[in-house]
């Protein structure tokens, strides 16, 4: 692939090209013109997360300007800047003041048969609901879990334990295990928001612990090693530390899955 300029309208053409022809190639089955614009947003962060795996726009790369990016895309410069501030948020772009925005790291390219192209937004939404919600979930249970929530943890982590040494999936102990945590909140509130996007934690867990599976042998044992802080925390009734270790561990499982070069030492 010839490197993109941004300085270059015909370089900006390429570009678009470019992206949009990697999400054909991913199955997606939106495209820019064809989407309600609620979507737009969601289909330019698939679509630049694309380009970005396919390496159309290498880490370190500076990014076209909104305008150009709006020209070039066919969108609304708002679009745009709902877009670009999603991927900042999520750790995939970085702001440098006076300059633009810069690829700060580049997801695996496994990541795109595991994601739809459409469904990369959403996903990273999920985990950042997640963060709120399972912090709060964690630090109430902490206060109010019982032997038998403790029990309940018990057996999922010894069950995650397996799937490590078996080296298979290990998403719906994953899940049990999460689910687990809720029950013990008492809260039906929590437990009813969290069954209601099960679908979206499950596609969410899948796609980590798959991208973790191809990655190195310790990335599982990193997740365990942080499963097991959270239930640690819990039993000694910490509510401040269940909180912080929850949300730093689903904030960990959103950087797994959006970072390709993470060592064994991550």
């Amino acid at each position: 692939m010839s490197q993109y300029k941004s300085s270059s309208r015909q370089g900006l053409t390429l570009l678009a090209t470019k992206v949009k022809s990697v999400a054909r190639k991913a199955n997606s089955t939106l495209l820019l013109n064809k989407v309600v614009p609620a979507k737009y947003a969601d289909q330019l962060y698939g679509d630049i997360v694309a380009a970005i795996v396919s390496g159309a726009l290498p880490e370190g790369e500076k990014l076209p300007s909104e305008n150009e990016l709006a020209e070039s895309f066919g969108v609304s410069r708002p679009v745009v800047r709902e877009a670009l501030s999603r991927l900042r948020a999520d750790g995939v772009l970085v702001s440098r003041r006076g300059s633009g925005s810069y690829v700060q790291r580049r997801p695996s390219p496994q990541f795109l048969k595991l994601a739809p192209i459409s469904e990369i937004a959403d996903l990273m939404r999920c985990f950042e609901f997640r963060i709120a919600i399972e912090g709060e979930t964690a630090a109430l249970a902490a206060t109010r879990r019982t032997d038998e929530d403790l029990a309940e943890m018990r057996s999922a982590l010894k069950e995650l334990d397996e799937n490590i040494r078996t080296k298979t999936l290990g998403a719906d102990a994953d899940i049990r295990f999460h689910n687990a945590i809720s029950e013990a909140s008492k809260n039906k509130l929590f437990t009813s928001c969290l069954q209601t996007i099960s679908d979206a934690i499950l596609q969410g867990m899948t796609v980590a612990r798959k991208l973790s599976l191809q990655a190195n042998a310790k990335r599982l044992q990193i997740v365990q090693a942080e499963h097991r802080r959270v239930f640690e925390a819990i039993q000694k009734k910490d509510s401040v530390g269940a909180r912080r270790i929850v949300r730093s561990h689903i904030e960990n499982a959103r950087d797994r899955v959006l970072s390709y070069t993470m060592s064994d030492n991550d």
